[in-house]
């Protein structure tokens, strides 16, 4: 799946991905919580969109990737033209199937915004959210940590470690209240602040075919 998502070991984890020509998506409302470390609603709004564009240009507008939808045609050119062209202020995007919208946040650009908007095709809406990071920062920020993986055994366990398209890294622990402090003293103040820390259960083992 890729470095930047170092381990996913939580079995009851609410998460919805979606696989398209290597993209690498999480779906919106997975189930995190507003813990963490340094990092409050004030930072990270996944709810009320900074700007919003509804699709006008035909769907055949753009190439036909995926299962051919509308909705995975603007994703997946939407996320190869940020990484390509915009790397420095792209964070990441969701996919909502149900409301055929997809959701992407970044700092900040306007001429990210104008070209991301233009690539909306009929029936499907982009929705655009501020962050102050890039993904690139927060995928070296969660390879960083997943190399930690085994250095807190005995303090506390890591399960998780994940770049979330919102603007930060989610870590998930078994005992957060212990890990939080452990982990803002390793990584330092700044990094914290894009650092969420939450429980997640016990890896389980899938059974062998």
């Amino acid at each position: 799946m890729g470095s930047n998502r170092t381990w996913v070991a939580s079995a009851g984890a609410s998460v919805a991905l979606v696989v398209a020509t290597g993209l690498y998506v999480q779906a919106m409302g997975a189930g995190h919580t507003d813990g963490g470390l340094r990092v409050g609603p004030d930072r990270i709004k996944s709810a009320v969109a900074d700007r919003t564009c509804a699709g006008t240009r035909p769907v055949g507008s753009l190439p036909d990737r995926d299962d051919g939808t509308p909705l995975m045609r603007v994703v997946v050119h939407v996320d190869e033209l940020a990484r390509k062209n915009y790397s420095d202020v792209y964070t990441g995007l969701s996919v909502d199937e149900d409301r055929q919208v997809t959701d992407v946040w970044r700092i900040p650009s306007a001429a990210f915004d104008d070209e991301v908007c233009g690539v909306a095709v009929r029936g499907v809406t982009i929705r655009l959210h501020d962050t102050d990071v890039s993904r690139k920062t927060l995928d070296a920020l969660s390879d960083r940590i997943g190399d930690d993986m085994r250095r807190w055994d005995g303090a506390f366990e890591m399960r998780e470690v994940a770049a979330d398209e919102r603007g930060f890294v989610l870590v998930g622990v078994d005992d957060p209240d212990k890990a939080e402090p452990i982990l803002e003293k390793a990584y330092g103040e700044n990094n914290s602040r894009y650092i969420r820390v939450e429980y997640a259960d016990q890896a389980e083992a899938l059974d062998a075919e």
